[in-house]
């Protein structure tokens, strides 16, 4: 059973890989936190996943850097709307993470959460930089990629980094310490190993890493991408199989709640959840993480909605909702 959102296509037809799922759909009474969508694939899990490639794009990737604090104020709110994601002019290419300033009290006081704006605006002026392989247990690939874009140019890093602000923001507001892997201010990168590094060293006790799609026209909708048990080289990932997998979840439902977008037509059987174990960002954690590709940036539709603005505050709200009703259980 697929979810159909407010002006979606039908999911295109496919060969069904595994058993039947279902969409479980839960609510909290009002006044509470707003209210969550449950994801719940009944059946075996997706191993390997899948998933299209991306153009230009290979596994996951990521930017370190330190992200200085927009406070929680009207004001910065209103900076991280107008923000366009660029990146700065910083040549800098290993500045000091640091946290994202002073947490206003709240529900999330104490918590600290890592948001990783996927790719780097620089990275195609580094192209031998990041083409370097790096080790992600279960294999070798390149430090990082440059990302997809819009066909007319919007690029998936512009995009992630707008999103991610805009996320940071709404959990400073509830409390949350909220540290970035990248917030661009460095030249290229990071390397997918030091991406997942920065939340290990920062003990998160959730990590995001932002991303859109670029698969092809007439494929839409979201999916997080959730990690598979892998015990292979430095990679270890069977302690946060299970609380990773709870944090998509409701990522996805209230996804799905904030921006109207269905999961996605053409991968995760209509779950909006896939399962992989061949991107190190993932691979090489050791603490709870998923990734959410929030559209398709080749399809028309989807491309429409990851250039707004206003979508992207939704979508904003959507990440930081699943990830408050994570962090409170």
């Amino acid at each position: 059973m697929s979810y159909v959102g407010p002006d979606f296509d039908p999911p295109q037809p496919r060969r069904s890989r595994r058993g039947p799922l279902t969409v479980a759909i839960a609510a909290l009474v009002p006044g509470a936190l707003a209210g969550w969508l449950v994801w719940q694939a009944v059946g075996s899990d997706s191993g390997d996943g899948g998933g299209s490639d991306k153009a230009g794009s290979g596994a996951s990737s990521s930017a370190p850097g330190s992200s200085s604090a927009p406070g929680s104020s009207s004001a910065s709110a209103t900076a991280s709307a107008k923000d366009d994601g660029k990146a700065s002019a910083s040549t800098s290419p290993n500045p000091t993470v640091s946290s994202s300033g002073p947490a206003a009290s709240g529900p999330l006081k104490g918590k600290v959460v890592v948001i990783d704006p996927g790719h780097n605006s620089g990275n195609f002026q580094h192209t031998s930089e990041i083409s370097r392989k790096v080790d992600i247990g279960t294999n070798w690939k390149e430090c990082d990629t440059t990302g997809t874009s819009t066909n007319a140019g919007y690029t998936e890093a512009q995009f992630t980094l707008n999103v991610a602000r805009r996320v940071r923001t709404l959990l400073q507001q509830k409390g949350a310490t909220v540290k970035f892997t990248q917030d661009g201010d460095r030249a290229w990168g990071p390397c997918v190993d030091e991406r997942a590094k920065i939340g290990d060293k920062a003990h998160a006790d959730a990590v995001v890493s932002i991303h859109a799609d670029g698969s092809a026209a007439g494929n839409r909708g979201f999916h997080v991408i959730l990690p598979g048990s892998v015990h292979a080289g430095i990679a270890d990932t069977r302690a946060i199989v299970a609380p990773s997998r709870d944090l998509g979840e409701r990522i996805a439902g209230l996804f799905v709640r904030e921006t109207g977008s269905a999961p996605s037509n053409y991968i995760g059987d209509g779950t909006g959840l896939v399962v992989r174990k061949d991107l190190g960002g993932l691979n090489l954690s050791t603490v709870p993480k998923v990734f959410i590709e929030c559209g398709n940036m080749r399809d028309s539709k989807d491309a429409a909605l990851l250039t707004s603005g206003a979508w992207r505050q939704k979508a904003a709200r959507g990440i930081s909702e699943g990830i408050v009703s994570f962090l409170r259980g």
